[in-house]
């Protein structure tokens, strides 16, 4: 009854391991995927403008890029970078007031215990230059 038993999990550990190989490994590897094409497609117009390709698709390359930039007016540009930014903001954990006097706490002595610490070298320096030079 044992060997059923280790035979039937070598065989799921088999199948277990040809899975992993075959199956992807998540939003990385699509997040790859897309990042390549677009760089692909990126390197393909970099190249085109270079060698000097016909002037209509390095007109179509320059509108894309403008498409892309945003529109040309920096009050919309700028409204938008706020309404991101806000958003942004919203999804932020903000702190309980325990854990904001813990991390300023935290900050504080970890500051005292640096200013010390350069003033202690500080004064070694000093000490160590009078001494050499009288």
């Amino acid at each position: 009854m044992s060997e059923q038993r280790d035979r039937r999990h070598d065989a799921d550990a088999s199948d277990d391991d040809d899975t992993a190989v075959s199956r992807p490994s998540g939003k990385r590897s699509s997040r790859r995927a897309r990042g390549a094409s677009s760089q692909s497609d990126t390197g393909a117009l970099a190249t085109i403008e270079r060698a000097g390709g016909d002037s209509g698709s390095a007109k179509v390359a320059k509108a894309d890029r403008k498409a892309a930039r945003g529109s040309a007016n920096p009050f919309k540009r700028l409204v938008k970078f706020l309404r991101e930014v806000i958003a942004e903001l919203r999804k932020v954990i903000w702190p309980n007031r325990k854990q904001m006097v813990t991390y300023t706490s935290v900050v504080l002595v970890f500051v005292i215990v640096l200013v010390a610490y350069i003033y202690g070298m500080d004064l070694a320096f000093i000490k160590g230059v009078d001494w050499l030079f009288g």
